[in-house]
């Protein structure tokens, strides 16, 4: 069975000004997603699950419907708010956060799939490492998790945030800790650069998480109860939220799975803000002047 591509895209890209996730950045207006796509078919990827908001529906469908042909593609809502028999929560204003985007997927994902996020680029060699993962070795105990090397997430134009990952010696993440501010300075990676807190020093090449997972389906019954234990703990928070690292780490401190990290080599990039754009562009056209992908993907 292929496995299937979960595509989060659900946010509202308010800090960029617009429906970042369809905003064109190839020579053809193509949006990042679609260089996703193109790489998810090439190596071996059977099926597209796009989680959206519901209004966002006839936008999508007018961009995306229409490589129905070369894949199956399907589309899930997630809801701001979640109604849970037994727990009362005030009215939200946002969703709970990228667990629930997962799990709104439940019902259209049987077989392991990979998880990304709309607006951001992964590489194209990642694809075919998590695709082989996912057709060869996951399982309800053994996931995995793309780990890129830190100074290829690096910014050119100010401080990032990443997770920074902690390995055993079977390459298997034992825990994620968030790192802030960091920037390379003088040919050293420094976090808290520019804040008040004590400048640290971290390996250039230890491999960061840029949410970029490997799953079997029975993750989502651990999601929905995690999920439901997350809700009655935040019952009057309005922006709390249950990210997929939260369930990951759970699972991993109770040995209900472990997670493969797999390390890739690619360079990754995401866009946040208008400014980011340019960015983008510019990255695209050098994978194309480098022969990864066609000028014009899908003619």
């Amino acid at each position: 069975m292929k496995p299937t591509l979960l595509i989060l895209a659900a946010g509202m890209g308010s800090r960029y000004g617009g429906l970042k996730q369809i905003d064109g950045i190839g020579p053809n207006e193509e949006p990042i997603i679609e260089y996703s796509i193109y790489d998810a078919i090439n190596s071996g990827f059977g099926k597209i699950v796009f989680v959206i908001r519901r209004e966002f529906d006839e936008a999508f469908r007018t961009r995306f419907d229409k490589f129905a042909d070369k894949i199956a593609i399907e589309y899930v809502y997630q809801p701001v708010n979640v109604k849970v028999e037994g727990i009362t929560t005030i009215e939200r204003t946002k969703p709970w956060g990228t667990s629930h985007a997962v799990l709104v997927a439940k019902d259209v994902i049987n077989e392991p799939f990979a998880v990304i996020n709309a607006d951001d680029y992964y590489g194209a060699g990642s694809f075919q490492l998590i695709a082989d993962f996912l057709t060869k070795d996951c399982s309800p105990s053994l996931m995995a998790m793309v780990g890129y090397t830190l100074h290829n997430t690096l910014s050119d134009h100010g401080t990032v945030n990443r997770g920074v990952c902690e390995v055993d010696t079977d390459n298997n993440l034992v825990e994620v800790i968030e790192r802030t501010k960091i920037a390379a300075q003088n040919g050293v990676v420094n976090y808290n650069v520019g804040s008040n807190e004590a400048l640290g020093t971290v390996d250039r090449n230890v491999p960061v998480s840029m949410n970029y997972w490997g799953f079997h389906p029975s993750i989502f019954n651990e999601i929905e109860k995690g999920l439901h234990d997350f809700m009655r703990a935040n019952p009057t928070n309005p922006t709390a939220e249950y990210y997929i690292p939260n369930i990951v780490t759970d699972m991993i401190v109770s040995k209900q799975m472990a997670v493969r990290v797999i390390p890739t080599d690619d360079n990754w990039f995401g866009v946040t803000y208008k400014e980011d754009k340019p960015m983008a562009v510019a990255a695209i056209t050098k994978c194309i002047a480098d022969g990864v992908y066609p000028t014009n993907l899908w003619s």
